[in-house]
């Protein structure tokens, strides 16, 4: 089973390849929205369903979809233009925005804080975030779990610079976790539920009162300027998955199973770990990641102070 987790994430890393793609085919058609999914979520499942289509076809658009393998590429695809519509969790869209994306916050998911965690060995004989002083602690850079990270050593008493952090995307994590080349691994799902299926690997801790774990859905200003009727049949369509999912957890994980490449157990346990109810953003979830933004700055990892509240979306567009 090992093996086919690492398949999956090496596959899923290689559809970064297609932005490149994207960007030199998309331009020059006209009402299409091009949405960028990563290899699991809401948009996933949306897509699989094949709803989606029929909702914008009254309105005159199609859809393209894109894969990638987390937030960070799949936002500055966002950026470039080669999307026009996404998914991306607490953390990425700092960065983003600290580097000038034009990004718009369009609505976001309820907290899901045991949808991320800090995964030991199963042999491992660490038994508290406060052990991890001096060990060496694998993460995706700029993902949600980055904050989870730094939240946690925070409440066990430790500083950042306590840990070595050792910046991995997932399929390189996977690989240097198992063979012991780290301590600890931080990781949000599905990989989670993948690697407790694959290696045995222990929660050290998740985001259970230490982060929300938001997940966030962003369009470009560009796009939305002019194709707001579609942006919200995209959010309502999500809605409509989001309510069926919620129901049918078994049904949905055995149904992406083949698509996704991991077994329907794992899935299953991922959706169990999802929130559901999509809601517009609010001012109260943009102070949350404006203390996001805040604590990154001070930790000298964001390059320059933002003000999130630019970038969320004006009532009427």
């Amino acid at each position: 089973m090992k093996r086919l987790i690492q398949r999956w994430i090496a596959h899923a890393v290689l559809s970064i390849s297609l932005v490149a793609a994207t960007v030199g085919t998309s331009y020059g058609e006209d009402k299409v929205v091009r949405i960028g999914f990563q290899k699991y979520g809401k948009l996933v499942l949306l897509k699989g369903r094949g709803t989606l289509e029929d909702k914008l076809k009254p309105l005159g658009y199609t859809v393209t979809w894109t894969e990638f393998p987390s937030g960070p590429p799949l936002l500055e695809a966002l950026n470039v233009g080669s999307i026009d519509f996404g998914i991306a969790g607490e953390t990425p869209p700092i960065f983003a925005q600290a580097a000038g994306a034009p990004l718009v916050y369009l609505a976001y998911d309820p907290p899901a804080p045991q949808g991320e965690a800090i995964l030991v060995p199963k042999d491992s004989p660490l038994k508290s975030v406060a052990e991890l002083r001096g060990k060496k602690v694998a993460l995706n850079k700029g993902s949600n779990v980055h904050y989870l990270l730094v939240k946690a050593l925070e409440q066990a008493g430790l500083k950042y610079t306590d840990i070595q952090p050792v910046f991995l995307a997932p399929a390189d994590a996977l690989a240097a976790f198992t063979r012991g080349a780290v301590d600890a691994w931080v990781i949000w799902d599905p990989y989670e539920a993948a690697a407790e299926a694959s290696t045995g690997a222990r929660i050290l801790a998740d985001g259970t009162g230490l982060v929300a774990n938001h997940q966030f859905y962003f369009s470009s200003k560009k796009f939305l300027t002019g194709n707001g009727q579609a942006v919200d049949a995209v959010l309502d369509a999500l809605n409509e998955a989001d309510e069926w999912t919620k129901n049918h957890i078994g049904e949905v994980a055995a149904q992406l199973s083949p698509s996704v490449g991991l077994p329907a157990p794992v899935l299953a346990s991922s959706l169990k770990r999802e929130s559901y109810g999509i809601r517009p953003i609010s001012d109260d979830v943009i102070a949350s990641q404006q203390r996001i933004a805040d604590t990154f700055v001070a930790l000298g990892l964001l390059p320059k102070a933002i003000t999130v509240s630019d970038l969320q979306r004006k009532s009427g567009s």
